[in-house]
C-alpha cells in the first residue's frame, strides 16, 4: 500500500500494524531464504528456457539436482515455478489407423519393458506440414533406452523411409539376431522392401492389430511429445527448415539433452552409458 504512494500511517492503520515496525521491516536485510530463493528462480528460468520451454517442475528438479548438483526439493521447485508464471507443456497424442495387412505376427503384446538394448525396437512414421508441403518423418526407438537409433526424412511416406531409418540403426547397433523391430500394419512396413532388411540382419518383424495405439504406444507417446515440443509451436515455412528442425531434435534434445521420467530422470544416452559401467563393474 506504501508502494502505491498511501500515507503510511494510513496504512499502517488499515492493517492494524505499528509504524515503528513497518520502518523496521524496511530496514532488516534480506532473508537467507529469500536470497536462496531469488538464485533459485534464475536457474530455473535458464533451465527452462534451455529445454525450449518444455521442462515442467519434474523435469526442472532433475535437471537442477541430476545434473547441476543443486540439493532442492520438489515442493520448493514447484512454488517458485508456479510463482514466477513458469510452466511446461503438455498435449494429447494423435492416434490413426492402418489398413488391415499384417505379414507378420505380433510379438510384443503391448509389452515395452526390455532390460538390455537392442533387443526391441518400434518404429513408426509421422507426418506435419509446412508452407512448402508435408514432411514425413520415419523412426526407429530402442525401447530400453528411449534412445532413437535410426530416423529418416522426406517428401513422401514410401517404403524407402521406413527402410532407411531401418538401415540406420542396423548400421549403428548392429543388432543380435533374434532381436525385434515392432511396427503398426502400415504398408511401408509390411513392404518386401523393409521386411527384407530385417530378416537379412537377423531382427524379427512384429506387427500391431489394425487401428489399436496402444499395440505400439511407445512410439505413439514419443510422436505425442514431438508434436507438442517442437513441431505444433510455430509456422514451418520450408521443408529443409523442418527437416533440419526433427534432426536436431532427434539428435541433439531428445537422445543427449531430454530428461526422461521412465529412465529415473537421466537421458537416453546417460542412460545406457550407465547400464555399461553397471555391467562392466
Amino acid at each position: 500500500m506504501a508502494a502505491e504512494e498511501l500515507p503510511v500511517r494510513t496504512a499502517c492503520r488499515v492493517l492494524g500494524v505499528s509504524e515503528s515496525g513497518y520502518y523496521e521491516w524496511r530496514k532488516r536485510p534480506a532473508s537467507a531464504r529469500s536470497v536462496r530463493h531469488a538464485w533459485l528462480r534464475e536457474i530455473i528460468a535458464r533451465v527452462h528456457a534451455d529445454s525450449r520451454k518444455t521442462y515442467g517442475s519434474r523435469r526442472v528438479h532433475a535437471e537442477l539436482t541430476l545434473g547441476r548438483g543443486i540439493r532442492v526439493c520438489l515442493g520448493t521447485v514447484e512454488m517458485l515455478m508456479r510463482r514466477a508464471g513458469i510452466s511446461g507443456i503438455c498435449g494429447r497424442p494423435r492416434y490413426r489407423c492402418a489398413p488391415n495387412v499384417a505379414s507378420a505376427g505380433d510379438h510384443v503384446a503391448r509389452d515395452f519393458y526390455r532390460c538390455e538394448p537392442n533387443q526391441l525396437w518400434v518404429t513408426d512414421i509421422t507426418e506435419h506440414r509446412c508452407r512448402e508441403g508435408k514432411v514425413y518423418c520415419a523412426v526407429v526407438l530402442d525401447v530400453f533406452s528411449r534412445r532413437v537409433v535410426g530416423w529418416a526424412i522426406d517428401s513422401s511416406p514410401t517404403a524407402s523411409l521406413a527402410t532407411n531409418a531401418l538401415a540406420m540403426a542396423i548400421e549403428q547397433r548392429t543388432p543380435p539376431g533374434g532381436a525385434v523391430i515392432h511396427s503398426d500394419q502400415g504398408t511401408q512396413f509390411t513392404s518386401w522392401a523393409f521386411t527384407e532388411r530385417a530378416l537379412a540382419s537377423g531382427l524379427v518383424p512384429s506387427i500391431g492389430s489394425v487401428g489399436d495405439c496402444f499395440d505400439n504406444a511407445m512410439i505413439e507417446s514419443f510422436w505425442s511429445r514431438m508434436q507438442v515440443e517442437l513441431l505444433n509451436r510455430k509456422r514451418w515455412n520450408t521443408r529443409v527448415e523442418l527437416a533440419n528442425a526433427i534432426f536436431e531434435y532427434l539428435e541433439i534434445f531428445h537422445n543427449r539433452q531430454r530428461r526422461h521420467s521412465s529412465l529415473g530422470m537421466l537421458t537416453p544416452v546417460e542412460f545406457e552409458a550407465r547400464h555399461q559401467t553397471q555391467r562392466a563393474a
